[in-house]
């Protein structure tokens, strides 16, 4: 099992930029692939961008491609979601998820690929 504890949201003018992170405790973060999700009012969850267990690998939406950017450090146990060029239709709660099982690719985006996920954390974007 893995806890997973989002940070860095806020409240940030359209074009702006803000980097999201993901701390895991519990088993060793090297083994799990680690996703990005968001969930904006009255919309369903949506995949953002995905990345594998070395980081070799990266998947993202189509909406964030350009703009969005998946890291991790596991030597910190910790992922990260580098957001530029904010809109305000990217206004949403952002969850971190994780799975240790399975293979890469971009089934990733899809939320039924993941097992642990965190508790979100809000992102606002102002016109």
């Amino acid at each position: 099992q893995v806890l997973l504890v989002e940070s860095g949201g806020g409240l940030v003018q359209a074009g702006g930029s803000l980097r999201l992170s993901c701390a895991a405790s519990g088993r060793t973060f090297g083994s799990f692939y680690v996703g990005w999700f968001r969930q904006a009012p009255g919309k369903e969850r949506e995949g953002v961008a995905a990345i594998t267990r070395s980081g070799g690998f990266t998947y993202y939406a189509e909406f964030v491609k350009g703009r969005f950017a998946i890291s991790r450090d596991n030597a910190k146990n910790t992922a990260y979601l580098q957001m530029n060029g904010l809109k305000p239709e990217d206004t949403a709660v952002y969850y971190c998820s994780a799975v240790d099982k399975g293979y890469g690719g971009p089934w990733l985006l899809r939320e039924s690929a993941f097992d642990y996920w965190g508790q979100g954390t809000q992102v606002t974007v102002s016109s």
